[in-house]
């Protein structure tokens, strides 16, 4: 909407903060404790470099508090603005007011975000020449702000609402959103956005996954990378988007619409379409620091509102930013203002977007006090736990930051879930076939009790992974040895250096047949040791058909076609992709791999066995010896010990990590059953590997040769 050549200026009110349009206009709503001045500008095009109207708040009528206000007639969605907010400009009390920055609303819902963004004049605090204020920068940036824009709530839901899955019943899939369909071959209509998403529907309906995690959606520079790829010669990019602008605007690039306020209209259709097909969408939201980076970067929002409030200083020297999360600076989340921020911003992606669930990147910087030290009982994350409007919304924290905080299994706030990334590296060390590394597999396996029991704290508290967006894929950790992240721009120095990946003799790609025959072994083994643990599985998009990033193990700028899905690699390895399935299938079947309690190892009065018993492969008790390389578990189907509905049968999974084919003993015929009946056997060409319901195969004898590197999985019946 153009601004109207007559609009009419009010008072508004404080409540709610952003821009919230009315039948008369529009609220506008910005907080700022130390401006001295603050004032609204709206432009006819989002190209205009001068405003068509600039409105100065009269702090006598506009003000409330801290909060500046104007309820403006004749302006309404599509509207775009910015803010002009002068003040002290004193960074040595951590004030950097500048009356030239042009800044976005830190409530915005959209910004025009096909802009190119180009920042350089937006950056750092410019030196003063003699005489002149050091707030005059020496050019304008108006024209290389991108602006806000006025959103309407409107959208026909047509009755959807957030689903609400529990997290014992969740399979995850990670995605970046561009990624997912950027590929020429992914034969999407709309490449790399939410509707291009939405096309992917039946693919991810197919496969079985529950819950859509998305990478950064939140409006981003993707083009803030000034490195140029030294193998290609193109400008690399800040492709995964973790440096956010503004929190609650939908990225307007992943539009295939257009960034007019498209963008959020086109998201809450991807969410609809998701959620018509069973799946939840859940959001990484990296509240931890912001885009305006250190003392030198761009001032876009925070910085020039009010930077002291918004960001942890440096308390000896507060021109400095403290620098949990390794991006420059960090976001004051405890403060009472950001603290407020943080809450509306969830309850308008669960309340307007309907997103099912929130992954928070570097969550422990959610819980550090304003001096920076790790609180016991932080209030932010207490609040998130406890707020009734997100009592059912999924909160997952990925529990350390990069200042040292470590707190898997320790996470505070109550309820929150954890990416666990000892069920990572255990996993891997056992199927690479490390020594001493059986009884953490069993740990892993059985819901890792010794993280979460201890705050009573549930199995599916454990988000368990065995790669994710960040690190190989799933094929490249069974194809490389070294990272490969030359292309990045760095000289390979970049990127965590692989301590639990294997090649299996050949760097990379490979016509090798034995090689193949184990990597695509090894990959099945992993797939079957996540679907069949204890806690919430999360599978990195791809892995179901061996996506590449061809070696590339922090590939964060590379837009590109290291980073894009290939489908040909689904063509290439269907067999993968049809183990994945079946497996998926066979976990949210049977009840043992969903309990909502750990496992008590203890015999039932309604049972003749324990609900878990370990086993060695001579089906003795497991004796948990350094050297050995497998392991055996006998999993009790009672539905007193897993689910009051239903009854499950009982499972015997046996794990061969060894480089030699081993005879297993089986375990007894459970009283009252016959015989036990083979469903998975990683060691067999499909579809032998994994048979659907009907198909198991009836074993006669009492043992069972695994092949070398193999998981074989067993039903009674």
């Amino acid at each position: 909407m153009i601004a109207a050549p007559n609009i009419r200026v009010y008072p508004g009110k404080p409540l709610p903060l952003g821009a919230t349009p009315n039948a008369e206009g529009t609220l506008f709503s910005v907080f700022s404790r130390h401006a001295t001045a603050v004032s609204l500008l709206l432009f006819t095009d989002p190209l205009d470099s001068a405003p068509a109207h600039e409105i100065a708040f009269d702090p006598r009528l506009n003000k409330t508090g801290d909060v500046w206000h104007a309820q403006v007639d004749g302006v309404g969605p599509g509207e775009c603005y910015l803010y002009r907010v002068d003040g002290p400009y004193q960074p040595e009390k951590g004030h950097r007011f500048n009356r030239n920055k042009l800044l976005l609303d830190p409530y915005v819902k959209a910004v025009t975000g096909n802009f190119t963004w180009n920042l350089a004049d937006a950056r750092g605090d410019e030196p003063a020449a003699p005489g002149k204020d050091p707030r005059i920068s020496t050019t304008s940036d108006k024209k290389a702000m991108p602006k806000g824009i006025v959103v309407s709530d409107e959208f026909d839901w047509k009755g959807d609402r957030p689903l609400n899955r529990p997290l014992r019943y969740s399979v995850i899939y990670e995605t970046h959103v561009r990624s997912l369909t950027m590929h020429p071959t992914s034969g999407a209509a709309h490449p790399g956005t939410f509707r291009g998403v939405t096309e992917m529907t039946p693919y991810l309906t197919a496969l079985g996954v529950t819950s859509l995690e998305l990478l950064p959606v939140q409006e981003f520079d993707e083009l803030e990378n000034t490195r140029v790829n030294p193998v290609t010669g193109e400008r690399l990019q800040n492709y995964w988007g973790y440096n956010t602008i503004t929190f609650f605007a939908p990225k307007g690039r992943y539009s295939s619409a257009g960034a007019m306020g498209q963008q959020v209209t086109e998201f809450k259709g991807m969410v609809r379409a998701l959620h018509a097909a069973g799946i939840e969408v859940i959001l990484d939201m990296v509240f931890n620091h912001s885009a305006e980076g250190d003392e030198t970067g761009p001032t876009l929002c925070f910085r020039g509102l009010d930077n002291s409030i918004y960001y942890m200083l440096d308390e000896k020297d507060p021109r400095l930013y403290r620098n949990f999360t390794g991006c420059g600076n960090t976001m004051n989340c405890n403060h009472p203002i950001m603290r407020s921020l943080i809450l509306d911003c969830l309850h308008y992606w669960v309340v307007e977007m309907h997103v099912d669930g929130f992954r928070f990147d570097l969550g422990s910087v959610l819980g550090r006090d304003l001096d920076g030290n790790l609180m016991e009982n932080p209030p932010v994350l207490e609040r998130i736990a406890e707020d009734p409007v997100l009592r059912h919304t999924k909160i997952i924290a990925e529990a350390w930051d990069a200042a040292g905080a470590y707190q898997v299994g320790w996470f505070p706030g109550g309820r929150w879930a954890e990416w666990n990334d000892k069920f990572r590296d255990d996993v891997r060390r056992f199927w690479r076939g490390d020594p001493e590394t059986v009884s953490h597999l069993a740990t892993r396996v059985a819901g890792s009790s010794d993280l979460y029991l201890r705050d009573g704290r549930k199995p599916f508290h454990s988000i368990n992974f065995i790669d994710s967006h960040d690190g190989f894929t799933l094929n490249d950790l069974v194809s490389y040895e070294k990272k490969h992240n030359e292309e990045n721009g760095e000289g390979n120095r970049d990127g965590s250096t692989p301590d639990q990946s294997a090649n299996y003799g050949a760097e990379g790609p490979t016509e090798n047949p034995l090689i193949e025959t184990m990597r695509n072994r090894q990959v099945k083994n992993f797939l079957a040791t996540l679907l069949l643990s204890l806690g919430t599985p999360m599978i990195l998009g791809g892995d179901e058909f061996r996506r590449t990033q061809r070696g590339n193990n922090n590939p964060w700028c590379q837009n590109n076609g290291i980073s894009w899905y290939d489908w040909r690699f689904l063509k290439h390895h269907p067999d993968i992709h049809r183990f994945c399935t079946e497996l998926i299938r066979f976990r949210l079947r049977h009840p043992a791999f969903l309990r909502p309690e750990f496992y008590n190892g203890k015999n039932s009065p309604h049972t003749t066995i324990p609900d878990i018993t370990w086993l060695t492969d001579q089906a003795e008790p497991a004796d948990w010896a350094p050297e050995h390389r497998t392991l055996a578990l006998l999993i009790d189907g009672n539905k007193s010990e897993i689910d009051a509905d239903r009854d499950d049968n009982d499972i015997l999974i046996m794990f061969n990590a060894s480089k030699e084919e081993v005879l297993f003993t089986l375990a007894p015929i459970p009283q009252g059953k016959e015989a036990w009946y083979r469903v998975i056997d990683t060691g067999l060409p499909s579809p032998g590997d994994i048979v659907s319901p009907g198909e198991e195969v009836r074993l006669s004898r009492e043992t069972y040769r695994l092949e070398s590197r193999s998981t074989v999985v067993l039903l009674s019946r």
